[in-house]
């Protein structure tokens, strides 16, 4: 389980950042006192447009930010108290992390594996599962700066499940991606729900979002401005689709400021 309790990150601005972004203030609130749960068994979207605080929470939740103000707790674990039982039971994937293009998928799968204490018995038992469902195991022995996109995220994603985690975050696990490897990862987080994992990714992919997820969060300027099941967020927007009630909340919230 993934509990986020008033989460709020405040970045100091250095002076060039200060003149790139045109403004005064030496600070920007990347996430707001936001506040949400997940459950084992659900997979939970954050949605929202890029530079909202999506990717900042993930990455409170993922133990990489501590938090200005609120605290975040995964499996009961506090974050910043309990990063290391935190980081024990969850995975966090972005496309921002890359693998290193010198080494090929087996290499990094074992040497992940050994990193978080499994056995060679487990190792070899979690990679061929993994590469078998993924494709993977074709080119295992290639260079990652030799397989195609699609190919290296596939890699990314069973090196990053590699010691079975209770916990998923993924950071736009689709993004750039090809139609059918796209669905190899959708899928695949199906069957991580059926398993019991608790499941949270970041998406600005509205039909995505729709297809894969029990409850939504939507994030605009650092807020969590709704949240529910997508039923709940459309019943509450008055729109026919999220993407419709996404430009609804986005309008109104925006009527706000103004």
């Amino acid at each position: 389980m993934i509990e986020v309790n008033k989460l709020t990150k405040i970045y100091k601005l250095s002076k060039n950042e200060m003149v790139r972004r045109k403004t005064k203030k030496n600070t920007k609130c990347a996430a707001s006192d936001i506040t949400f749960t997940a459950k084992p068994g659900e997979i939970y979207g954050l949605l929202g447009p890029n530079g909202a605080g999506k990717t900042t929470t993930l990455r409170c939740i993922a133990t990489l930010l501590t938090p200005t103000e609120g605290d975040v707790k995964v499996c009961g674990f506090d974050t910043v108290t309990q990063g290391k039982e935190v980081r024990e039971s969850i995975c966090f994937l972005t496309n921002e992390i890359k693998l290193d293009p010198f080494f090929t998928p087996r290499y990094l799968f074992d040497f992940f594996g050994h990193l978080h204490g499994l056995s060679e018995e487990q190792i070899v038992s979690r990679r061929n599962e993994l590469f078998t469902y993924f494709g993977i195991d074709a080119f295992e022995d290639k260079k990652i700066e030799e397989l195609s996109t699609g190919m290296k995220q596939k890699a990314a994603i069973a090196v990053s499940l590699v010691q079975d985690p209770k916990v998923v975050v993924f950071d736009e696990p689709t993004s750039g991606l090809d139609v059918i490897t796209a669905k190899s990862v959708t899928d695949f987080l199906g069957k991580l729900k059926e398993e019991g994992k608790t499941i949270i990714i970041s998406t600005h992919i509205m039909s995505e979002a729709e297809k894969l997820c029990d409850k939504i969060g939507i994030i605009i300027d650092g807020k969590l401005v709704i949240e529910g099941k997508i039923q709940e967020i459309l019943e509450k927007t008055g729109a026919n689709d999220l993407e419709d009630a996404f430009f609804v909340l986005y309008r109104d919230n925006h009527k706000e400021e103004e």
